[in-house]
């Protein structure tokens, strides 16, 4: 029941109250009403998630989901170590199940969600990290272990398997003269079974495998940001310190991110042509802010004056925009850039990805 003094408030104010609705029967329990659920995580996170973080979570999700159900398509950015924190068991699914069209990832997440793929049984969590003594942290680097927050990537059970498999492509195609992003020479390794899962991973976990078998375009900013990157340019490197004896690769075989923005134009102005696109940013960097200048640019840069807008964008992140920086600047910041319109739906969840995405895509599951 609205109050009386609301009553009173300006139009302006109201239309920013939204006022509660009952969620279950009074004589009902959460464990009740979830139990005879058919959805019973959204039930749970609609019966719980009202506020805070919790609120823009569960807001966020709804809106989301809304979208894709009426024919809305979806970009997902992937920024940090996600996929060393296993953001696969749900990105992957989201993937299969048609509800993201395009991923931006940095280097790093894509070829981490290949190691995790051939090495998952050599990783292993450290929870009480934050203890680890610097000669400890010798001890895991000696062994070849390199760790990420409360993780470790097992290198010569990851990368150096990967690398022979990867160097050979690049020397074929610095024959032929070639060229391939970065994500292409990675997705030969699935197309011509290079590589073999490891016996305790599960495939459907793999977010790198589901785009492929699904053909989702992946954008990789920033390719030598990266493991991976950084032992391409070491063979492409002809300098006074290069020790290798290896034959030099020319940096031609290998498109960047001029192409992927390139890429990005066509793939935008096809995919908005039938339908809104939204913009899911999980973390913040080049792997975000990347992808959403693809509309600004469009419209000042190319001087295109048809192009929709992003219909809604979604963050979580834990740096508050007090930190300043592009991709963790807030939806109204974005709207002076012409990133986002007036139109657009925006929400900030200042939250660890790990601890918020499992409810959005759990929504957008329908589970």
């Amino acid at each position: 029941m609205q109050n009386s003094k609301m009553k009173k408030l300006s139009a302006d104010l109201q239309k920013h109250i939204v006022h509660e609705k009952p969620t279950k029967a009074k004589t009902e329990t959460i464990s009740s009403v979830v139990k005879k659920s058919k959805t019973p995580v959204t039930t749970f996170a609609q019966n719980t998630l009202k506020h805070c973080n919790g609120g823009s979570t569960l807001q966020a999700a709804l809106w989301l989901k809304d979208h894709v159900d009426n024919g809305g398509k979806l970009v997902v950015t992937v920024a940090g170590a996600l996929s060393s924190f296993q953001i696969g068991v749900t990105l992957a699914q989201l993937i299969r199940e048609g509800k993201v069209h395009l991923v931006s990832a940095t280097a790093a997440n894509h070829e981490e969600s290949y190691y995790r793929y051939v090495a998952h049984s050599h990783y292993a969590n450290i929870p009480r990290y934050t203890e680890l003594t610097p000669d400890q942290e010798a001890e895991l680097r000696d062994a070849g272990l390199r760790r990420i927050t409360d993780t470790f990537l097992p290198e010569d059970e990851s990368v150096r398997i990967m690398e022979p498999h990867l160097l050979k492509m690049w020397k074929e195609a610095a024959r032929t003269g070639e060229s391939y992003f970065p994500h292409e020479y990675f997705r030969r390794l699935f197309a011509e079974k290079r590589i073999k899962p490891d016996p305790n991973a599960n495939e459907n976990d793999c977010w790198t495998l589901a785009a492929y078998e699904k053909d989702i375009p992946i954008v990789i900013p920033g390719f030598e940001d990266s493991t991976m990157g950084n032992i391409f340019a070491s063979y492409t490197y002809g300098g006074q310190h290069r020790k290798k004896k290896d034959p030099l690769l020319p940096t031609s075989i290998m498109k960047g991110g001029l192409d992927y923005f390139t890429y990005l134009y066509d793939w935008y102005m096809e995919a908005s042509k039938d339908a809104p696109v939204a913009f899911l940013q999980l973390g913040g960097g080049i792997a975000a802010d990347f992808p959403i200048c693809v509309v600004p640019s469009l419209k000042h840069d190319l001087q295109h004056h048809k192009v929709r807008d992003w219909a809604g964008f979604v963050e979580i992140g834990s740096s508050p925009m007090s930190y300043g920086s592009y991709s963790g600047a807030g939806g109204k910041e974005k709207i002076t850039w012409d990133k986002l319109s007036t139109k657009s739906y925006f929400q900030i969840i200042q939250s660890d990805v790990t601890v918020a995405f499992p409810w959005i895509a759990a929504v957008l599951l329908g589970l």
